[in-house]
């Protein structure tokens, strides 16, 4: 070893490695696969012929016709899902199509809804009448049955609870009659209203919720008189929906008496309509006028809840002699014992000052209790607890 090698950097006589080097940076790699994915994209969206344009798809099973002796095959087809024909071997047992009208441009929409994988939806199929209920007094409609009136009979006289002898003995004292609305969505709390309140009470359904048809009959059958409540517009609406079918002001008379009819196939026995929301709806004169003329012409009352301050149904009812009522009292707007109480009270000086009044409460337990209490002690105190037709057929004083 020499002096030369001391003194040279370790490593500095030995060959060095080469470093292998790729021809494009990482930054352009990056922007070739891009280009390369765009073009591919953009190639895709021109040239690839897709009629259905990424629309959701529903297969259809269905069976091509064959010569006499053999089999059919099966086969089937993409149809768009919002398209589907009603009554397609793809609809499960329990649905039922419901017809959609565009309110602008009167296009009708058919949409499957219900099924037997859902206990809830199934209860969307049209129901039988109960057995107590007149055949004479329905028609059928592309729904199932809605009433009518016929031979000089109505169902606002044929399902009236209370005897003759009990609407003659209201007629000479003071009377209340309670309603119970929003029913039907809840079978806990429907049940609930039907067995713990008094016969006299009326009980008015929503077209929704689990099996209504079946919550009405068991209803009626603890005396309880019924009504229908029709989902109509509110002032928020589509932010606050009543529901499915809902009466608006942008549809046609038509329009709205054809989602009339869907409402009155869910069920039967009932005396009245009365509104669900409508806030918006039952301040148009043009709007609520067919409507009230359809229900009068079925021989059904019409009941006001009161909640709308600027309602014409009252007026529209009265001009064609239609039986109809409006509220008086909110019974638990402050759903607490004692404005409840407040409310009760003030329903009886009401009924002693013009000869009855009428009150409304939602199914809340608290309501249920208080009035189920307070029903106990009115005949004591000279007050008849009666149902809403009772009222109804009474004249009212001044």
């Amino acid at each position: 070893m020499t002096t030369d090698d001391l003194s040279a950097p370790l490593g500095q006589d030995r060959p060095r490695r080469r470093r292998f080097r790729l021809p494009f940076t990482a930054p352009q790699a990056l922007t070739a696969l891009f280009g390369l994915f765009l073009a591919t994209f953009l190639g895709f969206a021109i040239f690839n012929h897709d009629p259905l344009g990424g629309e959701p798809v529903v297969k259809v099973a269905y069976d091509l016709p064959s010569p006499a002796g053999e089999k059919s095959a099966p086969a089937s087809a993409a149809i768009p899902q919002a398209q589907a024909p009603a009554g397609e071997a793809s609809k499960a047992p329990g649905q039922q199509t419901v017809t959609i009208i565009d309110g602008s441009s009167g296009n009708r929409q058919n949409v499957v809804i219900g099924g037997t994988s859902d206990n809830s939806a199934k209860n969307d199929e049209p129901s039988a009448p109960a057995a107590d209920v007149n055949p004479k007094l329905l028609e059928a409609s592309r729904y199932g049955m809605i009433p009518i009136a016929a031979g000089g009979l109505k169902p606002f006289r044929a399902y009236a609870a209370g005897s003759d002898a009990e609407r003659a003995t209201a007629a000479k004292m003071p009377s209340i009659a309670i309603v119970i609305t929003g029913l039907g969505v809840g079978a806990a709390k429907t049940t609930e209203a039907i067995l713990k309140l008094p016969g006299a009470v009326t009980l008015a359904f929503t077209p929704y919720g689990a099996d209504p048809a079946k919550l009405v009959a068991r209803a009626r059958a603890q005396k309880h008189e019924v009504l229908l409540q029709v989902p109509m517009e509110p002032f928020d609406y589509p932010d606050n929906d009543p529901g499915p079918q809902t009466l608006l002001t942008s549809l046609g008379p038509e329009q709205n008496l054809d989602r009339l009819a869907w409402h009155m196939s869910r069920f039967q026995g009932y005396v009245g309509i009365a509104n669900f929301m409508g806030s918006r709806i039952l301040a148009s004169d043009t709007v609520m006028k067919p409507i009230i003329q359809d229900a009068a012409k079925r021989g059904l009352a019409y009941l006001d809840d009161g909640s709308v301050s600027r309602s014409v149904a009252g007026v529209l009812a009265d001009s064609i002699s239609m039986p109809n009522a409006k509220a008086d009292v909110s019974i638990d707007t402050l759903p607490t014992t004692l404005d409840i109480d407040r409310s009760l009270a003030k329903l009886e000086t009401l009924a002693r000052e013009r000869g009855s009044a009428i009150g409304v409460a939602s199914a809340l337990p608290v309501s249920i209790e208080r009035i189920g209490n307070w029903a106990k002690q009115l005949e004591g105190r000279g007050i008849m607890l009666v149902p809403l037709t009772t009222v109804m057929l009474k004249p009212k004083s001044s």
